[in-house]
């Protein structure tokens, strides 16, 4: 009843928002979790915005304007990001909102931008119904299904390996990647042995690593944020399982591999960077980012980079204030970016190649590339 509300006043709000030019800047709305347990990521994500506006800015802005960058802590609640995303539409009166944050607070924000009608991308968040939420949400990254049937192939026909387990955190994310990956899992020859399940404040695996150790497998699927894949992994190696392990974009993070140090060597995961990409928006972008930020460069900064820029050329494309012409320019967009090639289907979903990055002496690698519309292509409704 209380979201309901809240909703109906940024409808509201929105009603009577002037969609001229009301300054001298464009404002881009961002949401990112600046503090609590996924304070690291949201640090990244920020230091990946601020750069493209950044960079946007240091040749002319867009139609004669410099982009400003509206940012809030949304801490990674979805209780926190309604009074925020309420906030951006009737106090800011952001042009567009990039969200740099993970899938429950996009989930949340989702509605209230679209019943606004103002433009929403999801710079990461991978649940299906976050461009649900209806025509003026987008998403620049892989949903979680999409994601988990690519750790199939990879499992299953890049490394030939068949007998499997899975470990899978309880939440949206980690239960949208293991969907997709159980519903390609037989296509690849898999056999999923068991799985097992943990909470996000689970740090301690014993009970799960002496399972997994027991089965045997010949590969683990493994999903999780840095914070959480860092002490499980450690706690694998440490019991003598040397199986690989593949996880997804959550350990896309040096920080996975400060946690985890020697056993990170070997890791594989599906992510949206490739370190050693030779295109020069990906180049380009990781030596700005390392430049500006003190430390290498990662998946949710890339990403959230890879949005504002949307974003940009969308409001450029536009020639205009007015969201519904931005909103339609989103739709049409065609852009390079350090993730990849930007374009949407009719659900506001990406597609794009997955990157498979591996770690070699302390640093992430290329292992290879998914590149199969059929086995990637996102949901159309």
């Amino acid at each position: 009843m209380k979201r309901a509300l809240l909703i109906l006043v940024a409808v509201a709000v929105a009603m009577c928002w002037n969609t001229g030019w009301a300054s001298d800047s464009i404002k881009i709305g961002f949401n990112a979790p600046l503090t609590g347990f996924a304070a690291s990521d949201g640090e990244s994500a920020k230091f990946g915005a601020e750069l493209a506006v950044k960079q946007i800015n240091d040749t002319g802005g867009v139609l004669g304007k410099k982009l400003e960058l509206v940012v809030y802590d949304d801490q990674a609640n979805a209780a926190q990001v309604i009074p925020i995303a309420n906030k951006l539409i009737g106090q800011d009166k952001v042009t567009v909102c990039v969200s740099g944050s993970y899938s429950a607070p996009t989930r949340s924000a989702a509605g209230i931008f679209q019943e606004a009608k103002i433009p929403f991308i999801s710079a990461y968040g991978i649940h299906p119904d976050i461009t649900r939420a209806g025509d003026y949400v987008f998403r620049t990254s892989f949903l979680g299904e999409v994601q988990g049937r690519a750790g199939a192939k990879l499992v299953g026909e890049l490394l030939g390996r068949k007998k499997v387990v899975m470990i899978t955190l309880k939440n949206d994310f980690g239960k949208s990647l293991a969907a997709g990956f159980k519903e390609k899992a037989a296509d690849f020859g898999i056999t999923i042995v068991n799985e097992y399940e943990y909470a996000i404040k689970d740090r301690q695996f014993g009970a799960i690593v002496a399972k997994v150790k027991a089965d045997a497998p010949d590969a683990i699927y493994a999903s999780g944020y840095f914070f959480t894949a860092g002490p499980l992994v450690t706690q694998l190696r440490s019991a003598g399982v040397t199986v690989p392990v593949i996880g997804q974009e959550g350990y896309d993070s040096q920080k996975f591999i400060e946690i985890a140090g020697k056993a990170a060597e070997g890791v594989i995961i599906t992510t949206s960077l490739d370190r050693d990409s030779d295109v020069p928006e990906t180049r380009d972008f990781i030596k700005a980012f390392e430049d500006l930020a003190g430390y290498p460069a990662d998946m949710v900064a890339a990403s959230a980079h890879t949005a504002v820029r949307a974003a940009a050329l969308a409001i450029q494309s536009a020639g205009s204030a007015d969201p519904a012409k931005i909103r339609d320019a989103l739709a049409a967009i065609h852009m390079k970016a350090s993730t990849g090639t930007i374009h949407f289907n009719a659900l506001g979903e990406v597609m794009k190649a997955v990157q498979n990055q591996v770690i070699k002496e302390g640093n992430w690698h290329r292992h290879s590339v998914i590149d199969d519309p059929v086995l990637l292509a996102p949901p159309e409704k």
